[in-house]
């Protein structure tokens, strides 16, 4: 078992690895759209500001991982509003254009500093 860390995503703000690489697949644990170099607390504005930011969060944790987007086996996406589906897919859609990993949406309810959207992923590692 590996645990990974990328200096190109926020560091985690609890007890645990942006990733778990173990037996060929990687583990990305919930990517806020926390920018990196921002405060904590910082959030874009838009739901499709930070559902790229959140995708790029857990983009650069695969790629510290050893994998990459179309090694992407399933994503989960859990919003603070389903309200927000639409927005959410297209720009989930634009990031892995013809790769169509297995998703599941998931309305939670409101995140913390005004975040909209948490994303993790299981990917294969290269």
């Amino acid at each position: 078992m590996k645990l990974i860390s990328s200096p190109s995503s926020p560091t985690p703000a609890g007890h645990y690895s942006s990733a778990v690489v173990h037996n060929g697949v990687a583990y990305v644990s919930g990517q806020l759209p926390r920018v990196p170099g921002k405060p904590a607390d910082f959030a874009p504005v838009t739901i499709e500001e930070q559902t790229r930011q959140a995708l790029q969060n857990a983009e650069a944790v695969l790629l510290a991982a050893g994998s990459r987007r179309d090694l992407v086996l399933r994503a989960t996406l859990y919003v603070s509003d389903i309200a927000y589906w639409a927005a959410v897919n297209a720009e989930y859609a634009a990031f892995f254009g013809v790769h169509k990993p297995a998703r599941a949406i998931v309305p939670v309810g409101a995140f913390r500093n005004g975040f909209l959207i948490e994303i993790d992923m299981i990917a294969a590692v290269a």
